[in-house]
This record gives C-alpha cells, sequence and structure tokens, in this order.
C-alpha cells in the first residue's frame, strides 16, 4: 500500500468507526446524570485513552460544566485527595481492563463517587462491571499496518467525548455570552462575543 492509500485508509477506518457508535440510553442518561451532578465530574483513564479523558475535562470547563482529569497512576500517590462524595467519574479505555484504571475506580468508589461511566470497546471488559453506565465504542479494527496503533479507536473515544459534551452544553442552556466569559482571550472568545 503507497503513502496516499494507506493514509486514505486509516480516514476511512476512523469515519466507519465513528458512523458505528450506537448511542444507547445509557448515553442519554449519561449527559442526565452530568447535568444534575451534585459533586464533581472527574474524568480518567491512561495512555492514549488518558489524553482523551484530559481533552473531554477541558472541553467541559470550556463549555460551562467544571471538570477535571486525574491520572490513574498519580492518584495512588495521593491525587485521589480530589474524589469526593456525589462526584461522577468517566473511565475512559478501549479494553477496559488497565490495571491503574480498575484501581482508581475501585478506591473512587470508596470515597462516595455516586456513578462511574465507562467508554470501552471490548465485551470481555472489566471495566464494564465496575460501570453504572457503559458507553460502548462497538468493535472497532485498527488501520494501523500492525493492528496495534489506537487511532480508530481515540477517533470514537473523541467523538463519544464531544458528543456528550456538546449535549450537555445545549441543555445547561449556555449562550454566547456564557461560552465568550470562558475564553476572554484569542479567536474563540471574540467570536462568542460578536453577534
Amino acid at each position: 500500500m503507497d503513502i496516499k492509500q494507506r493514509m486514505q485508509a486509516v480516514l476511512r477506518a476512523e469515519a466507519d468507526a465513528i458512523r458505528g457508535i450506537n448511542i444507547s440510553n445509557d448515553f442519554i442518561t449519561t449527559v442526565e446524570v452530568m447535568l444534575n451532578c451534585k459533586g464533581k465530574i472527574l474524568t480518567t483513564g491512561i495512555g492514549k485513552a488518558g489524553h482523551i479523558a484530559k481533552k473531554f475535562a477541558a472541553t467541559l470547563c470550556s463549555t460551562a460544566t467544571p471538570a477535571d482529569f486525574i491520572h490513574p497512576a498519580e492518584a495512588a500517590h495521593g491525587d485521589l485527595g480530589l474524589v469526593g462524595v456525589n462526584d461522577v467519574m468517566i473511565a475512559f479505555s478501549t479494553s477496559g481492563k488497565s490495571r491503574e484504571v480498575i484501581e482508581i475506580l475501585e478506591m473512587s468508589r470508596h470515597l462516595g463517587v455516586t456513578t462511574i461511566i465507562g467508554v470501552t470497546s471490548h465485551p470481555d471488559s472489566e471495566l464494564r462491571d465496575y460501570s453504572d453506565l457503559v458507553l460502548d465504542m462497538g468493535i472497532i479494527t485498527e488501520p494501523c499496518p500492525l493492528g496495534l496503533t489506537p487511532s480508530a479507536s481515540m477517533a470514537v473515544m473523541l467523538a463519544i467525548s464531544d458528543a456528550i459534551a456538546l449535549a450537555l452544553m445545549e441543555q445547561k442552556g449556555v449562550t454566547r455570552e456564557d461560552y465568550g466569559l470562558r475564553h476572554h482571550g484569542g479567536y474563540l472568545g471574540t467570536a462568542a462575543r460578536k453577534n
């Protein structure tokens, strides 16, 4: 396969994986749970999924829902102190078998997290057992020539997190003014203040 064909194959695989997402009732309930959360919205994940979880927290903050990312490895060394009663934890893991992620969920439950939401793909994902709600990514084939590099799976995670954040933003009735107050500098802030 030449360079152009490989790049086209990657883009097709990512687009197909996103189109394959089934918006189940758990997706809708997730937005409702986040809307009614009395504590904090916390996200977690490790590796590439951790980067998506961190970006999700940032998107939530910029769309009027305060959120924070907890790195699972750092959680074991004190960062779990951020977790409190009535918090909602959203965990990202394609395999759902990452030990660090499972451990942070176990400990977070003991600290009063009311709802755990898992974003995962594998049917035998251990994350499913720890989650109150499961956002199923579907079965994904990575377009990497080795079949290993997370690309289509990360595109799906990103799309799911964006869909949740923007649906939540709409449910909260966030206005251009609200948005502009959170983006006082740069292009987005200027665009939000224009009529």
